[in-house]
């Protein structure tokens, strides 16, 4: 009789998430993340394709649990908004420093970074666009500066209110 496995996927992604940040990408692999679940290692590629498929989907996890944070928030007040998105994205950049800092993840990712950026920068403008939309000239522009803006600088840790002081003379032209 087979062995039932109960969320094998939650336990796959929280494993591998734990033993990057405990031991670094390089040493995260397939048969590791399944020897500490207790499954076979063919088991995990019946849910993913490849150790990089496991950390993307466990990024993408977190990373919309964010979007919904952000979301959820009123654009009514801007820089209660944007403070918002500003966390957010610390926050997931705080919760996957390991990966962000890792030489070897920088390595294996650096050929689809520019494309993945694109894409990130496109997610938090769409994000902004409600605090600009009205504005007379350009706000898709002012989105994307504003976005690539949060993101650059969230990352360095500028703290919200030094970006913010910038970012109102935008959105109040």
């Amino acid at each position: 009789m087979p062995k039932i496995l109960e969320n094998v996927r939650e336990q796959l992604l929280n494993e591998a998430k734990a033993q990057i940040a405990r031991a670094g990408y390089a040493k995260t692999t397939i048969r590791s993340v399944a020897q500490a679940c207790g499954i076979g290692t063919g088991t995990v590629y019946n849910y993913f394709s490849s150790k990089e498929m496991l950390i993307a989907s466990f990024m993408l996890e977190d990373w919309e649990n964010c979007l919904a944070r952000v979301k959820a928030a009123s654009a009514e007040d801007p820089e209660a908004y944007l403070q918002t998105l500003h966390e957010a994205i610390l926050s997931f950049a705080r919760d996957h420093a390991a990966l962000f800092q890792d030489q070897e993840a920088e390595k294996t990712f650096a050929a689809v970074f520019p494309s993945r950026h694109a894409r990130l920068r496109a997610q938090v403008a769409a994000l902004v666009m409600p605090v600009v939309k009205n504005l007379p000239e350009d706000p898709e522009f002012v989105a994307d500066f504003i976005a690539e803006s949060l993101l650059t600088w969230t990352l360095a840790e500028v703290p919200f209110e030094k970006l913010y002081s910038q970012l109102r003379k935008l959105i109040e032209s």
